[in-house]
């Protein structure tokens, strides 16, 4: 199994890169194989073989986020997680430590082989793998997360974005649904950790 492997102990941890900015493509796969008992990253199809409910994460860099949405997305019926090229490595320390492990737990692996091939060549696939895509993104017409559309898709794509800026225009532009969370006392929104867990929790139901 691709994801049986787990680390034999806390000297593997030492081994995985600790810096807060996104790694050039073979440089986490690399690092993807040291964690990994030397097994080579998995393909999008093979992560998504099966799977009904994924989460795509687009340039989150920060560690602390990845290992919070990992975590979430573990706990909370995700089937696998995608990760644009520009988002920070699931496999540094920090995002390991945040996670409790589970980066080892439920399949991933990264969408697109650079920057360049997210949202377009990304979406594509997605669509050829039968999914809908959702982007959590506030817009004149979002849908409420409650939407029982979303809870009839088959297959479903839950698209965040990076802190602070959140979706890029072009991302929301080529997806299915735009989704919003229902907020209250003039909040607008939330940490994207947060908001992938409210998500999740919503969106891994189905009819």
């Amino acid at each position: 199994m691709i994801f049986s492997a787990l680390l034999q102990s806390i000297n593997s941890f030492e081994n995985v890169t600790d810096i807060g900015k996104p790694l050039a493509q073979q440089e986490q796969k690399e690092d993807y194989k040291k964690a990994n008992g030397n097994q080579k990253v998995p393909t999008v199809e093979e992560v998504c073989s099966g799977a009904r409910r994924i989460a795509i994460l687009e340039n989150v860099m920060n560690p602390t986020n990845i290992g919070a949405i990992f975590r979430s997305a573990a706990a909370l019926n995700m089937d696998a997680v995608l990760l644009t090229p520009a988002c920070s490595n699931p496999l540094y320390r920090r995002a390991i430590r945040v996670s409790m492990g589970t980066v080892f737990q439920i399949p991933w692996t990264f969408l697109g082989g650079d920057e360049a091939s997210w949202p377009g060549d990304g979406m594509r696939t997605l669509k050829e793998l039968g999914f809908k895509t959702a982007a959590m993104a506030l817009s004149d017409d979002s849908v409420t997360i409650r939407d029982s559309r979303l809870l009839a898709e088959e297959k479903l794509a839950i698209i965040l974005g990076t802190e602070g800026d959140g979706l890029a225009a072009d991302t929301i532009a080529q997806c299915d649904y735009t989704v919003r969370i229902p907020m209250s006392h003039g909040v607008d929104s939330l940490n994207v950790a947060a908001a992938s867990a409210v998500a999740f929790y919503q969106l891994s139901q189905t009819e």
